[in-house]
């Protein structure tokens, strides 16, 4: 083993351990008795694991393990899937990569360290209420005498209740703006929003007449549209790199229980039918792996089909992954459908990742306008 190679094993294993350790499923049960999303002292020791400092560069206070920062993000992903952990890893993420690929992010340098030590969380609002994810914004940013005032409803605000930052996608005349906003400037307003996930917390964030200097602009409103793009692929490419990780420990969970679990003398992986069940589902999931392994590659290389890999990941797992874990449902017979099973917790992740960053069925019309657009320039 080479020596980058024992170091992402390493990080990896740690991470595992940490999310074993500290962010188990009973964990997780245990925070949503309690009416807890995720502890900030939890959020900082993930952090120090390198969680935050993956997509950023040196220079700015980051650094990746294997030189491929988006890869080990991925891989992270996959694992708090796994374990079904809370934490904002998804928005912390997605607004980072804004920050470091504006041309102004030397600008941002001070917020940029705290957010990779873990001592703030930012969260990215994006989504406008009743519009689908990616349409153009309504909320209004419009010049003021020392800077900005921003105006509007933001929906679906994942991390939006307690956070320290928001990252708001505007729109400033004719033009895409994004601007920080602290979470506690005059005029923004959190209403919560209950989530079918038992630790992932959302918000509506009003901001009326919410005042910010003008160097809280992120870049210049030339380059926010691929801004917007990059920050996109990530959030959706991580989504289904936890789907990954939930499809794995899922199935895993019911192969063990069909193996254990007797019926007329027999374990029950050894009926014929649902060894073709499970063929089946061992398959789907081998596919889902392999599409989002694609994405993972073209979003690190900022490849010019790294859209269209995200999509069609998003809409491929997206499909497929609410059929297996339903599936594994059924093989586990009436404990599956119950509170005290675990299967319904995996499911919830499943079916918010599902709804959010763009539907899966928005992402399969993307895969057809993409391709078109991508054949076109060919």
């Amino acid at each position: 083993m080479t020596r980058a190679a024992a170091e992402v094993d390493l990080f990896l294993s740690t991470t595992r351990a940490f999310l074993d350790r500290d962010a188990s499923i009973e964990h997780v049960r245990e925070m949503h008795r309690r009416g807890d999303t995720y502890d900030r002292d939890w959020w900082r020791k993930a952090a120090e694991l390198g969680w935050t400092s993956l997509l950023v560069p040196d220079e700015l206070g980051g650094g990746s393990v294997s030189g491929n920062g988006v890869g080990d993000l991925a891989s992270v992903a996959e694992q708090i899937g796994r374990t079904v952990a809370p934490g904002p890893l998804i928005p912390v993420s997605a607004a980072l990569a804004g920050l470091i690929d504006a041309s102004n992010s030397t600008q941002h340098a001070d917020m940029i360290a705290t957010l990779v030590e873990g001592a703030a969380v930012i969260a990215w609002a994006v989504d406008e209420r009743g519009a689908r994810f990616g349409a153009d914004p309504t909320t209004v940013v419009t010049k003021s005498t020392n800077g900005y005032r921003i105006d509007g409803i933001k929906d679906r605000v994942e991390a939006g209740n307690g956070c320290d930052y928001y990252l708001v996608t505007g729109r400033a005349d004719d033009q895409t703006i994004q601007v920080v906003v602290p979470a506690d400037a005059p005029g923004v307003t959190v209403e919560p929003v209950p989530s079918i996930d038992l630790v992932r917390d959302y918000a509506t964030v009003r901001f009326t007449g919410v005042e910010v200097d003008a160097d809280k602009v992120v870049g210049t409103p030339h380059e926010t549209p691929n801004l917007i793009a990059r920050q996109s692929q990530i959030a959706q490419l991580l989504q289904t790199c936890e789907m990954i990780g939930i499809l794995d420990a899922v199935f895993a969970r019911t192969v063990e229980w069909a193996r254990e679990r007797h019926s007329f003398g027999r374990p029950l992986a050894s009926y014929q039918a649902l060894k073709h069940r499970f063929a089946d589902m061992k398959m789907q999931l081998e596919a889902c792996r392999a599409i989002v392994t694609t994405a993972v590659r073209d979003v690190g290389d900022r490849s010019l089909t790294a859209a269209l890999s995200v999509s069609a990941a998003k809409a491929y797992v997206g499909e497929y992954s609410a059929a297996i874990v339903q599936d594994c449902v059924q093989l586990h017979g009436g404990i599956g459908v119950t509170w005290e099973h675990d299967l319904h917790v995996f499911l919830r992740r499943v079916e918010l990742n599902r709804t959010l960053y763009g539907t899966t069925e928005e992402h399969q019309e993307n895969v057809f306008v993409l391709s078109d657009e991508l054949a076109a320039t060919r």
